[in-house]
């Protein structure tokens, strides 16, 4: 803004005075004290919604000093703020192992579908069993290499794994290398099993 400008000598500059009292401002309830009120301050635990009424001096002397916790043991403390964490409401537990208010899903109110996997008990649907996994001829020659039976599950096939190359490695036989080409049947079996989704 240039200082010629005729909206320079419109700008409000800081008036020098005191500001006017107010003529029914409510007076500073702080003892001897007879400033214009102008500051709210709490009164304290069980009085939520009453204030104090302070000029600006002793609002500030009163809040320095305020605790709203005074009197109250380290355990009330405690609880009150963690109560304090839902707003001080009650609440529920929720699922299967709930109890109280919303545990049961079937008196629940359930617009999404939220608890429609759970059933009247309150316990989830069995699932229906899943199909007998096809045993093709080549993952039973697999398995038979390992020596185990087609309906073998994961963790079969990776234990008996790790105990035949445990037996048949070299370095377990002293060197010897009779048992190499036993060792590298099971190492195929095993990584075509791994392929196939067995591990």
């Amino acid at each position: 803004m240039k200082f010629d400008s005729p909206l320079f000598d419109r700008i409000r500059v800081k008036p020098t005075q005191e500001p006017r009292k107010r003529p029914n401002a409510p007076v500073c309830q702080w003892k001897g004290c007879s400033c214009e009120a102008t500051h709210r301050a709490p009164k304290g635990r069980d009085r939520e919604n009453e204030y104090w009424r302070f000029c600006l001096a002793h609002v500030r002397e009163y809040n320095a000093s305020y605790n709203y916790f005074a009197g109250m043991s380290d355990e009330a403390v405690t609880r009150y703020q963690k109560d304090a964490l839902t707003g001080h409401r009650p609440t529920w537990k929720m699922g299967p192992g709930g109890t109280g208010r919303g545990a049961d899903p079937d008196q629940a109110q359930d617009p999404f579908g939220m608890f429609h996997e759970f059933s009247e008990s309150g316990s989830r649907h069995r699932a229906a069993p899943e199909p007998a996994r096809t045993v093709h001829n080549a993952e039973r020659k697999a398995l038979d290499a390992m020596g185990l039976e087609p309906g073998a599950t994961t963790v079969d096939v990776k234990a008996r794994f790790k105990l035949l190359v445990k037996r048949h490695h070299p370095d377990a036989n002293g060197g010897d290398r009779s048992c190499e080409e036993r060792l590298r049947e099971i190492i195929q079996a095993y990584n075509y099993l791994k392929s196939v989704g067995y591990t």
